[in-house]
C-alpha cells in the first residue's frame, strides 16, 4: 500500500459527522456516552495529533454532548414535575364536609328537657348493630366504656366542637386516631343509661352542650329531615 505523502491534502479532515442531538431521555444517553468516546479518541494514534484536529471539529462535539445533557436533564425534570403533579392531586382533601352520623333512622327524642333533666343531645333509633359514621373529621379523643353514654365515641372536630356518640355495642376506632367525615366510628347499641336501642349524638362546644338540630342546620346537615348538604367544592372534585 503506498504511503500517503505528508505533502498530499487530507481527504476526510473535516468530514466527521456532528450528532443530532436526540429526542429522547434516553437516546440522550446514549448520544452523550458516545460523543464522549469520540472525544477520547481523538487523542489515540489511530487518529491524527489532538493538536492538528480542526478547532471547530472540536468545539462542535463538545456543543453536541452539552446539548445531550441537556436534553436528559430537561427530560427528569419534566418526569418530576409529572409525578408531583399527580401526587399532590391525589393526595388533596377536603376538610368542611360535614355529614349525617347514620342513614334510614327514626328522629326519636330532641334535645331538651325531658322527665325533668336536660336531654343534652338527639337519639336516633336505628337496628342495633347499624354501623354509624363521623358526622366531621378530627380526633378521637374517648373509644371506650364512658358512664352512663355506655361504650361511646367522642371525636374533637379541627373548629374545637366535639361530638359524642353515646350507646354503642361496639366502638371501631382508637383512642388518638384521625377520622374524616364518614369513617366509621361505632355500631349502634343499648348499653348504659338507655332505654333502648339507638345512637345518641351530642354537639359540645366550649365544654358546654347545645342543640345539635340548629348547629348542624348551619353547616348544610338537617339531622331531623335526613339531609346532607352537598358542597360545591365537593362536587368539583
Amino acid at each position: 500500500m503506498r504511503q500517503r505523502l505528508s505533502s498530499e491534502p487530507d481527504r476526510y479532515r473535516g468530514r466527521r459527522r456532528v450528532p443530532t442531538p436526540p429526542r429522547s431521555r434516553y437516546a440522550a444517553v446514549v448520544t452523550t456516552a458516545f460523543v464522549g468516546a469520540g472525544v477520547v479518541a481523538l487523542g489515540a494514534s489511530a487518529l491524527p495529533d489532538a493538536k492538528s484536529v480542526s478547532p471547530s471539529v472540536l468545539d462542535e462535539l463538545k456543543q453536541a454532548s452539552i446539548s445531550s445533557q441537556g436534553a436528559a436533564d430537561r427530560a427528569d425534570a419534566a418526569e418530576r414535575a409529572s409525578r408531583d403533579g399527580r401526587g399532590s392531586s391525589e393526595t388533596a382533601a377536603d376538610t368542611g364536609v360535614w355529614l349525617l352520623p347514620l342513614q334510614g333512622y327514626d328522629f326519636n327524642s330532641p334535645y331538651g328537657m325531658r322527665w325533668g333533666k336536660l336531654h343534652t343531645g338527639v337519639d336516633l333509633v336505628a337496628p342495633e348493630g347499624t354501623p354509624y359514621v363521623a358526622i366531621h373529621e378530627g380526633t378521637v379523643t374517648k373509644a371506650g366504656w364512658f358512664g352512663g353514654y355506655g361504650y361511646a365515641v367522642i371525636v374533637q372536630h379541627t373548629d374545637g366542637s366535639e361530638a359524642i356518640y353515646g350507646h354503642s355495642s361496639a366502638v371501631t376506632v382508637r383512642e388518638g386516631q384521625q377520622v374524616k367525615a364518614g369513617d366509621q366510628l361505632g355500631l349502634v347499641g343499648n348499653t348504659g343509661h338507655s332505654y333502648g336501642v339507638h345512637l345518641h349524638l351530642e354537639i359540645h362546644v366550649n365544654g358546654k352542650p347545645l342543640d345539635p338540630v340548629p348547629w348542624l342546620q348551619e353547616r348544610g346537615v338537617d339531622i331531623k329531615l335526613q339531609v346532607e348538604a352537598i358542597y360545591s367544592e365537593v362536587a368539583d372534585s
